[in-house]
């Protein structure tokens, strides 16, 4: 049998993989910010932003799945620099050319190359040892340029010329680093294998499979944990989506309230990511996924009991922080499960299909039934999510393991039989 062997995280190979990752992603982020400067600089209403938003969003999740094929194979680096240029070309038309239809039209595009980007990202965080602590570092770096550009586009001027120009400049500035980027694990040869036989692709490589898991029940995982992390998504996003205007109306926050909720939500993912970058596998995936989904299950539904100010700001907070560390440990689940990225490439694009609808079922539930409700309706999807979250956590335990083989670094060996 051939194997498909990981391999170690260096300078270069980190540098690319978490840099197309969060380029691709970073739009998502930006929206509140993007709106304003459409509204302003375009004379769009914000319902047509938030529209073409939107569809810039859907782009991206609908081409992160449709190039989960070349993202895990042998066409990786290409797709990540086309996708680049085309983000790069589309985000940089909609900053320097302020007509309407066309900057909007250009916006669409540059979401088409996001989703390219994304799927690339994926990929290569599975190419990699230690998915915990890769997984984690992504999600720090993620947070952290977030959080910088964030901070620096108001400064500069909320215009589109700088909301979406940045965006453009990473995305080719990303382009470059794209040579580092490390390929689909290539196999590795059994030694009575006929050594004049030519070498499998690498787009036809598969981890090995564990005693009692055949590639049928590792595609049933693998598409089903897609799915539910597109549920998920509904069920975080949406909160997200009504906290600000349940938190004014359930619980008398405040503007200046609310702004340190956001901010120190993302300070609250900034550290989750660390400790988990610090913690790595030793504490395995299955416990913490359980023990962070039931945790996310009690906090969200306790922000929407709350009706104090202040209870209400540190369950957001505390929610949020939980919510990153989950976030972080499934993409190391879809990671661990093959190494070649066939699930970690569409992963966020699911992720994204979910967030899409979250706001507009957010708004349907708490319109219909209250929020108090609609907290009852979340904590029930996380605890209905939990349990074939878990199993599949396990399952990815066990192929992680099988992937661990003679010639792999020594010490990424060792913590991964260590994991849970």
């Amino acid at each position: 049998m051939t194997a498909a062997v990981r391999v170690p995280l260096t300078l270069g190979r980190g540098i690319a993989t978490f840099s197309v990752f969060v380029v691709g992603y970073i739009t998502a982020n930006l929206i509140p910010l993007m709106i304003i400067a459409m509204v302003d600089d375009l004379g769009v209403t914000q319902t047509v932003a938030g529209a073409v938003l939107t569809g810039s969003l859907l782009a991206t999740a609908l081409v992160c799945l449709a190039t989960t094929r070349w993202a895990a194979g042998r066409s990786r680096h290409l797709l990540g620099r086309v996708s680049l240029v085309v983000m790069a070309a589309g985000f940089g038309v909609a900053a320097l050319v302020h007509s309407a239809p066309i900057a909007c039209a250009a916006i669409i595009v540059g979401g088409i190359g996001a989703g390219g980007a994304v799927a690339v990202g994926g990929a290569a965080l599975a190419a990699l040892n230690n998915p915990n602590r890769v997984s984690g570092i992504n999600g720090l770096v993620n947070r952290t340029a977030v959080t910088g550009v964030l901070a620096l586009i108001p400064i500069l001027g909320l215009h589109m010329t700088n909301a979406f120009g940045i965006v453009a400049v990473l995305a080719l500035a990303t382009v470059f680093t794209i040579t580092w980027l490390p390929s689909a694990p290539a196999p590795a040869i059994d030694e009575d294998e006929d050594e004049d036989e030519d070498e499998p692709s690498a787009a036809h490589t598969r981890t090995p499979l564990p005693e009692g898991v055949t590639e049928k029940k590792l595609a049933v995982a693998g598409f089903s944990l897609l799915v539910l992390f597109a549920i998920w998504a509904i069920g975080e996003d949406s909160l997200w989506a009504v906290s600000g205007i349940m938190g004014a109306e359930h619980a008398s926050l405040t503007e200046q309230q609310m702004g340190l909720a956001l901010s120190l939500s993302t300070a609250g993912g900034i550290a989750a990511a660390l400790v988990l970058t610090a913690l790595g596998s030793r504490l395995g995936r299955t416990v913490p996924t359980a023990v962070l989904l039931g945790l996310g299950a009690a906090l969200k539904l306790g922000s929407c009991l709350a009706t104090d100010s202040t209870t209400y700001l540190v369950l957001i907070i505390a929610w949020n922080t939980v919510y990153a560390a989950a976030f972080i440990y499934v993409v190391a689940i879809a990671a661990a499960l093959d190494s070649s990225g066939r699930w970690s490439a569409p992963l966020l694009g699911t992720y994204l299909v979910g967030s899409a609808f979250a706001p507009l079922f957010g708004t349907l539930v708490t319109g219909a039934v209250g929020y108090v409700a609609f907290g009852f309706v979340l904590a029930g999807i996380s605890l209905a999510l939990l349990v074939p979250i878990v199993w599949i956590a396990r399952l990815s335990t066990r192929t992680e393991r099988a992937s661990a083989l003679p010639g792999q670094d020594p010490a990424a060996r060792h913590t991964t039989s260590v994991v849970v």
